[in-house]
This record gives C-alpha cells, sequence and structure tokens, in this order.
C-alpha cells in the first residue's frame, strides 16, 4: 500500500546501533534524580546535563562500568558522593579535568592508585571525583526523562492501536505508521553480517544499500504486512520500500527465489519489483513508487473529486488485465497468484489531474508464500472462513468484491448482519429489484452507461459466488470486461 503522508522521518530506523549516549543539555530540567535509577543503564558510555538546575543528592552509578564521559556542570546538588562512585574501573582513568559543579562533600572520599600520566596530583584527583559525580547526576536525569518519553510513546502507541483495529473493522483500511522503527541487523560489525549487507537486484544495480540508507525517507503506508517508506536518493530516483514484520518459516534460498520469481514478472499494470533484502532479522522489498495514491484513496478519501464512469471501467480493465497475468505466469509455483487484491493495494498513476485517464499499477502480489495467510485479503474468503483450502478462484472473489467497491462507492464491508459483506449488500439490493440505488451517486447520472454498470454489477456477484467452483475463471471475467470497456470508450468519442 502507498498512501501520501506528510510525515518525514530519517532513514536511520534501518542503522539498529544502541543508544549508548544521552543529553538534554541547556533544557533548564529542575528536579531531584532518584538515588538508583540508574542501575539498568549498564549500556551508557557518554552523558551530559550541563546547565540545567539539578538539585538534591547524587544517584548511584555502581552498575554503569561502560560510563566514560560525563558532564554536569552548572547544576545544584548536595549531599555526599556515593561510595559506588570509585569502583567504576574507567571513569577515573579517562576523564580528567571536568568542570566543577555545586556539591559539598562533608567527608573524604577513599584513594583510588591514579594512572600517573593522567593524573599526576591529588589535586587533579579531587577534581576528577567531583566531575565524576557531576557525570553521575546528569546520567539519573537523563534516565528519569528518558523513562518519561518511552510511557508517553507507550501509551499513544497504545491509543493509536485501538483506533487502527477499529479502523480496520469498519473499512478494511490502516492509519498510517508515524514512525520508523530501528532493525538490529545492521549494528553488527561482524565480518560476515557486514558482507551480507547488499540489495539483491533483479535488474542492472542503480544504487546499493549505503544509498538507500542515506536516502530522506517518508512513511507512506502501514498495513497488515508492515511498513512502506518513499525513499528519495541522492542520484535523484525515488523508490518505494516495504519491510515485512512478519513472515513464515522461510530459507534465505526460498526468499531469494520468490522474489526472482516476482521480478521476473513485468507488465504495465504491476509495479515493478526491482532489489530486496534478506537478513535474519531483516527483509525489505524495493519497487517502483507510484506517486499518486490508492484506490482507496480515490473512492473514500478525495471525495471532491469527481471519478466518472469512464475512468472507473479503465480501471477496472487494468485490474484485471494484472490479475489475469499474474494467474498465467504463476500458475505452476502458488496456488493464489495474487493473494492481497484490494482497493489500496491499487495504486493510481494519473496522466492529469482531471483524472481522464489513469493507470493502474497492483502491489503486495505474490507474497502468500512468504507470510502468513491470515494477514492477506484472501482471509475473507468464504472457503478461508469455513477453513477450506484456498486456491486461485479467491483472487476471484477478491476481484469481484473490488468491482462492487467500485461501482457503489462503499467500504468493502458496509452492510450489517447477514449483508455484512458489501457482495451480500448487493446481491440482496438486485434481488429486491432497486439495483440503481447500489450505484455510486457520481455516476448515477451518466445514463449512457447504465447497461455496462449492470453488466459489471452481474460480473462481480458472479465472482463473489460463495462456491469457488462457480465463480469464473480471470481469463473469462478479463474477456467480458474489454468487451464492455469497448463499448464505454466509443460512447466517449
Amino acid at each position: 500500500m502507498q498512501q501520501q503522508e506528510s510525515k518525514q522521518v530519517g532513514w536511520n530506523w534501518l542503522l539498529g546501533l544502541a543508544c549508548n549516549a544521552f543529553g538534554p543539555r541547556r533544557n533548564r530540567v529542575d528536579c531531584s534524580l532518584p538515588s538508583m535509577f540508574l542501575q539498568n543503564l549498564t549500556f551508557l558510555t557518554k552523558l551530559s546535563f550541563r546547565n540545567n538546575s539539578l538539585h538534591g543528592p547524587l544517584p548511584n552509578l555502581t552498575n554503569l562500568l561502560r560510563l566514560e564521559f560525563v558532564f554536569l556542570s552548572r547544576n545544584q546538588f548536595s549531599g555526599s558522593i556515593p561510595s559506588g562512585y570509585i569502583d567504576l574501573p574507567r571513569f577515573v582513568r579517562e576523564i580528567p579535568g571536568l568542570s566543577p559543579c555545586a556539591i559539598s562533600v562533608p567527608h573524604p572520599v577513599p584513594g583510588i592508585a591514579p594512572a600517573p600520566s593522567v593524573f599526576p596530583s591529588r589535586k587533579e584527583d579531587h577534581g576528577v571525583l567531583k566531575s565524576w559525580s557531576i557525570a553521575l547526576v546528569a546520567a539519573g536525569a537523563a534516565a528519569v526523562l528518558v523513562f518519561v518519553i518511552l510511557m508517553f510513546l507507550c501509551y499513544c502507541t497504545s491509543v493509536c492501536g485501538e483506533k487502527t483495529k477499529k479502523q480496520q473493522e469498519q473499512t478494511g483500511e490502516v492509519d498510517i505508521e508515524r514512525r520508523g522503527k530501528r532493525s538490529q541487523w545492521s549494528g553488527s560489525t561482524d565480518h560476515d553480517t557486514e558482507r551480507s549487507l547488499e540489495l539483491e537486484f533483479l535488474d542492472r544495480p542503480t544504487f546499493d544499500l549505503d544509498e538507500l540508507l542515506r536516502a530522506a525517507a517518508q512513511v507512506i503506508g502501514r498495513g497488515k504486512l508492515g511498513t512502506t517508506y518513499k525513499a528519495m536518493l541522492e542520484c535523484g530516483s525515488v523508490v518505494a520500500v516495504k519491510r515485512l514484520e512478519e513472515m513464515n518459516t522461510l530459507s534465505k534460498r526460498e526468499f531469494v527465489q520468490q522474489m526472482r520469481l516476482l521480478g521476473n514478472i513485468k507488465h504495465e499494470n504491476l509495479a515493478e519489483i526491482i532489489s530486496f533484502y534478506h537478513s535474519r532479522e531483516e527483509k525489505l522489498i524495493v519497487s517502483e513508487y507510484v506517486p499518486d495514491g490508492s484506490l482507496f484513496s480515490l473512492l473514500h478519501e478525495n471525495r471532491g473529486i469527481r471519478l466518472e464512469w469512464k475512468t472507473r471501467v479503465s480501471i477496472i480493465k487494468d485490474v484485471a488485465e494484472g490479475v489475469e497475468l499474474l494467474h498465467q505466469c504463476l500458475a505452476s509455483h502458488q496456488r493464489v497468484p495474487h493473494g492481497n487484491l484490494k482497493s489500496s493495494n491499487v495504486l493510481i498513476q494519473r496522466a492529469n489531474h482531471n483524472h481522464v485517464r489513469v493507470r493502474v499499477k497492483l502491489t503486495d502480489y505474490g507474497l502468500l508464500p512468504l507470510v502468513p495467510v491470515h494477514k492477506l485479503s484472501v482471509r475473507k474468503t468464504p472457503e478461508f472462513v469455513e477453513g477450506k483450502k484456498v486456491t486461485r478462484k479467491a483472487d476471484v472473489y477478491c476481484f469481484g468484491i473490488l468491482v462492487l467497491e467500485i461501482l457503489t462507492g462503499k467500504f468493502p464491508r458496509s452492510g450489517r448482519g447477514e449483508h455484512r459483506d458489501l457482495s451480500g449488500w448487493v446481491r440482496a439490493a438486485v434481488d429486491n429489484e432497486w439495483s440503481t440505488d447500489i450505484l455510486d451517486v457520481e455516476i448515477l447520472g451518466e445514463k449512457e452507461g447504465y447497461d455496462e454498470m449492470l453488466k459489471l454489477t452481474e460480473i462481480g456477484l458472479e465472482c463473489t459466488n460463495v462456491l469457488p467452483e462457480r465463480r469464473p475463471t480471470m481469463t473469462q471475467v478479463l474477456s467480458r470486461i474489454q468487451d464492455i470497456n469497448n463499448i464505454t470508450s466509443d460512447q466517449y468519442h
């Protein structure tokens, strides 16, 4: 799914580096620090709390064995320095000459054997200890701030997750994720891991992984399969990057084999797969970027722009051609060639701003061998709900729902009770002889296309038959739709 979103994020979600430095400097933080709140931040190596208003006793830094640099000047700490400060093995040796802060020390601190080349005098030792205590206080304040931020983010994620779940149930669509995630794989310095950090291209390489990581990234979609990013490369090219979040247990060889199979399928109605990446933690698919959003957005979000009948017929024809090609090319490889056909995976490329001519690009196709079936649109088919085996006729069912969605302008699940599915609602309307009421108000007035609208409605209902064996094949469907498209084109000339 590609869907426009203004949120700009850094491409650092791919880097996977653990945080080892913190420092809200000059933020005028005014608080006291709990004594033990830094005990679990053992990874910290650098901490700065300069120019704040921190006060009270210093927190305990006993477990911060990696701490090397601490800056706590211009605060108002008081009380004694905890004895655990002097037990840090690297702190005194590697931090000479820290700026002092206001700390009263009521009793002497036990001596430390200093490194002679760095700490030649007792006076310098005393200064180092004071600086060291400042660093500890700063680390404490940093941990408090980090904890507050994490709690806030967890709360926001929980609230947004509930909204997303409700929206998915009502509309079949998902909200856009507004934050990128960091992966874990590229944080390793292992030689074999570094050697594997390469994109595999299906044609001549035009960029590498380093350039992709440096690219400006924008979240444009968030679906059940993962997050989709728009990446603007330094060379001027723009690509879409899908980060798969949950997959079946597959070997790298199986993943590569499937991606090469899909990448070799070329058609004007399929978003081209350019390259891919596989590691133990990350699976990325880099594909052609289609700039004008999705059919879902066109039907349900941008209702201020009229989508005329001729354009709708053209979209239906393009989708049918793309799905029929997948059924031909993948007939011997997988039982459901597309597997995830829905309006949010039908991308739109406009020839002009009046929507007179658009070209459709299907995306997220051929992924059934890679991801759990419950994450794909075929999960909504009657045979899957009943626990039966899904076949290519599941694609036909999803195509029928898409046709009815285009004709009615309604969400795929718009009804209630026994007619909760869009096909059930349309079928009930046709049986009660009020078929004209099912049509989208934007095309209801186009009388010259009325017969073709009813013919497409019949096709949509045939495709959504509860029994898979009674549904037509995509080849049969495409032939009938091409005839309707030819009639519609003649009416507009």
